[in-house]
């Protein structure tokens, strides 16, 4: 293929259904408020986050031969993403992931990529035609199998690309662990997915992002919500405080900080300067100062 992507986005792509109160909510709440169908996935996000940066992200992922995959198809041309690396299905939908968000932030979430899934190593067969090996940006994430995750990071398809990894959810977080063994990519995490992967409690992203460091990881980047997010690499760490918003939505704040945080790197910034860059950006994202 002659026309390498500069940067990969490998994963989930689907639809969001997020449902937003303006109230607090608790468990069993029935609340008034407003549901959205919007084109969501970790990959998908961060890739619509790239394209924001002025970067033109190609997609790796599955897709069904349904209405809804065709729909999303559409979604990603009209937001300027390539689409022709993605394996379309004719036996698998397209998956979804549907979140109630409060005031209080995210309620519950229930992520369906059992199609990604399925798909398995179906979906990285582009990379054999891609420029081999592949010495772009890679980001990707953790909706993947296990199986197939441990297999990419000692792929040498991949082994001089910038390889940036990310769970999806706290519930995928131990997916990441052959990334952590094989020393590979730099890992987005937050304070609890951080915990599960060093099996331990952190009370500070400086700490859990040094721990994972000492485990093995190459690279480590550790978010705590508002407070304190930490970059940690072998020559240094950079640890900085997010600036205060009203928080209006949830749903893809991390995937907007990796992605700002990739391309402020790709632009030559320097490690405090591309993590402020980051965290302003999923800051007015939290805020719905950013369009989707």
């Amino acid at each position: 293929m002659k026309d390498t992507p500069e940067i990969l986005c490998i994963g989930s792509v689907l639809w969001d259904v997020i449902g937003r109160c303006d109230n607090p909510m608790r468990q069993g709440s029935d609340m008034p408020g407003r549901i959205s169908r919007l084109p969501g996935g970790v990959a998908m996000n961060i890739a619509m986050a790239l394209r924001r940066f002025g970067l033109t992200p190609a997609l790796l992922s599955a897709v069904g031969r349904d209405v809804e995959g065709d729909a999303l198809i559409s979604a990603c041309h009209a937001r300027g993403l390539r689409t022709d690396l993605i394996y379309r299905s004719d036996d698998l939908p397209t998956d979804q992931y549907m979140a109630i968000e409060a005031t209080n932030g995210l309620i519950a979430a229930i992520a369906d990529a059992h199609s990604l899934e399925a798909a398995g190593a179906k979906i990285l067969r582009p990379l054999e035609n891609l420029m081999i090996p592949f010495t772009g940006a890679v980001a990707l994430d953790g909706n993947l199998t296990l199986e197939l995750l441990s297999q990419m990071a000692r792929s040498p398809l991949l082994a001089q690309a910038d390889l940036r990894v990310a769970p999806a959810s706290p519930g995928k977080a131990l997916r990441l662990m052959p990334f952590v063994q094989s020393g590979r990519g730099t890992l987005y995490v937050n304070l609890e997915e951080a915990g599960l992967l060093c099996q331990m409690q952190f009370d500070s992203s400086e700490i859990a992002a040094s721990t994972l460091l000492e485990r093995g990881a190459a690279r480590a980047v550790v978010t705590d919500g508002g407070n304190p997010a930490t970059v940690a690499a072998p020559d240094g760490t950079v640890t900085q405080t997010p600036p205060p918003v009203s928080v209006t939505r949830v749903t893809g704040a991390g995937d907007t900080f990796m992605a700002a945080h990739i391309a402020a790197e790709l632009r030559g910034l320097a490690p405090d300067a591309a993590l402020y860059e980051a965290l302003n950006a999923a800051a007015l994202y939290v805020a719905g100062e950013t369009k989707i």
